[in-house]
């Protein structure tokens, strides 16, 4: 059978070190924005030397592109497959609003989308890092509600991951509202109701 294996030595090390840094990039933009950061500030943080980040990326866009990438691979949850898609989407509702009101998210969640308009690059890399994973997750889910007859066959998919995606996030992130169980409940039944009219 096989088993994890933990880092040790100077693996073990590295990995602390990378650690360190990603939580004081998070951090240190939470508190300056993405305008703020710099290398200098999340060495300092971080209680290492320039070198160590440097031996890691090649700019301030490159390191937090990355870290941005593995936080979301690392937090993108099980698509919900519960038998109906009512209470796949009040699963899946349910999961986004807790990772969009998580205080480091909700701080500088708008800071990186105003970003992304200013820096084609760095647009390129949030949509590609960022956005693909979560729409992709959503249209699986979206799939498996067409297999099960609940969803039409001519499903604008785009159309339905928007849906899926932005009321929630814009609530959250932009509007900072309250989007509790009731509300939940609310956008589940209209979201709902909203893909079964969403065809080509």
């Amino acid at each position: 059978m096989a088993t994890t294996r933990t880092a040790t030595g100077g693996a073990a090390l590295r990995q602390k070190v990378t650690d360190a840094i990603k939580d004081a990039v998070f951090t240190e933009l939470a508190e300056t924005g993405y305008a703020g950061l710099s290398m200098e500030a999340v060495a300092r943080r971080a209680g290492v030397g320039k070198a160590a980040l440097y031996r890691r990326w090649a700019s301030k866009q490159e390191m937090l592109t990355e870290l941005l990438r593995q936080a979301v691979e690392d937090t993108l949850p099980p698509v919900p497959d519960t038998g109906a898609l009512h209470s796949d989407l009040r699963q899946y509702f349910g999961t986004m609003r807790g990772q969009l009101a998580h205080p480091v998210v909700s701080t500088i969640g708008t800071g990186l989308i105003a970003e992304s308009r200013r820096s084609d690059a760095f647009g390129e890399a949030l949509r590609r890092d960022v956005a693909a994973p979560r729409r992709a997750a959503a249209r699986a889910m979206l799939r498996t509600a067409i297999e099960r007859g609940e969803l039409s066959e001519r499903l604008d998919m785009e159309l339905a991951a928007d849906l899926l995606i932005a009321p929630l996030g814009f609530r959250v992130l932009v509007m900072d509202e309250d989007s509790g169980e009731e509300y939940l409940d609310v956008l589940t039944t209209t979201i709902e109701a909203a893909l079964k009219a969403a065809v080509r």
